[in-house]
Formats: structure tokens, sequence, C-alpha cells
């Protein structure tokens, strides 16, 4: 059986707050901006240029000051990052039961890349810097039927491809305020991703569970 998921990745797969929040200050303190590193790391999902910008910082730094903190990331935010309950066992039941995995994500590639390899996760696409309804593009390309994520804007993103939005409440929006965005499904964590996995292929294929058991 063929089929494909989309995952988001910040507060999704990993949670990044204290580095984030680490790097966010360093940059403020080093361009003399008033970057709130804490609201940053408790808010993620927007990309960058326009969390800068809700700083308001001034447009013509905004390049550099993004530069900036690309080039901070590594050493202050990879080593700290700690996987989220469920990640792996996530990525993994996609691939036993026959499917493709791929993370499509606000964050820098290069960046989001470092994290997959940091915690030796191995899918088989990744697609940067997309944020909401833009990240519906990739989706569509890899044959996504089905996006995770912990934010509206992921919601946006799985509309945009026609994908089954699957919510986690492990990011800055509720279970609540999933549902109110429209996700399809909320779960409280990834750790029940494997069963609703089970149950989803089942219903989409018309197929007995135990044809979804994992592949030995």
């Amino acid at each position: 059986m063929s089929f494909a998921v989309g995952f988001d990745l910040d507060m999704t797969l990993i949670d990044a707050r204290p580095g984030m929040a680490a790097a966010m200050h360093a940059l403020g303190r080093e361009s003399g901006l008033a970057l709130d590193g804490d609201h940053f790391a408790a808010n993620l999902g927007p990309p960058l240029d326009m969390v800068l910008r809700g700083f308001e910082a001034p447009e013509e730094r905004i390049p550099g000051l993004i530069d900036r903190f690309r080039e901070l990331y590594p050493d202050v935010v990879i080593g700290s990052t700690l996987p989220l309950p469920g990640a792996a066992e996530a990525l993994r039941a996609v691939k036993e039961r026959g499917g493709r995995t791929l993370v499509v994500t606000g964050k820098y590639a290069l960046n989001a890349r470092r994290h997959l390899d940091h915690f030796g996760w191995e899918v088989d696409a990744l697609a940067g810097e997309l944020w909401a309804d833009a990240k519906g593009a990739a989706l569509r390309e890899h044959g996504a039927s089905v996006y995770v994520g912990d934010h509206g804007g992921d919601v946006l993103g799985a509309r945009a491809a026609d994908a089954v939005a699957v919510g986690v409440a492990t990011g800055p929006f509720t279970a609540e305020q999933l549902a109110e965005a429209g996700a399809d499904v909320v779960l409280a964590s990834l750790l029940e991703f494997p069963a609703w996995l089970d149950g989803y292929l089942a219903s989409a294929h018309g197929v007995d569970d135990r044809d979804h058991q994992p592949q030995r």
C-alpha cells in the first residue's frame, strides 16, 4: 500500500523551546533590539521574518537578523532540543505500515535537517521555510494524504493539500483551539498516533485492521 504522511517539526516532533529562546535573546543582545525570546519560544510556528516584524524589527535589518539567527542556531539550539513523546514511534509507524514520511516546516531546511540527523530520524522528504497554506504545495507534491501539526497554520496547510488534518496538542494551540481551527482529529500527543493511523488506514482502504499490523 502506498501512502504518505507529513509532519510539522517544532512542537510536533521536537521541543526546541529552550534553545530557541536562548538564540533569540542572544540575537537581541547583539542587535540592540527588543527581541523577546521567551514569547518567541512559547509561540513557535510562524516563520522568522514574521516573528521579527512582530517584534518591530526594522524591515531593512530583517535579512541580516535572519542570517545571524541561522548562524547561532546549530550551537545554541540543536543540542538542547528534545524529541516530543511518541515522535520516533510515529515516524516508525508510518514506515512499518508501508508509507512514506515527510517533514514540512517553517524552519530553515538546513537546520531542520540538523535536528533530524541529531535524532537519527530518516524521512523520505524534507521541505523548509513553508508556513500555513504554503505547506500545501509540498504536501501535494509528495502525495501526502495526512498532515500532522500542532498549530492552526498546520491545519491550513493540510486543508490546502486536501489532506486529513491531524492536530497534536503539544504546542501553543490547545486541543479545543485545534478543533476550532478545523483539525479533523486531535490527539493529546504522538503517542496516540500509531493507533489512530491503524484506524485511518482501515477506514480509508476498507480492510481489516490486521492488514495494517507493523511489518516484521
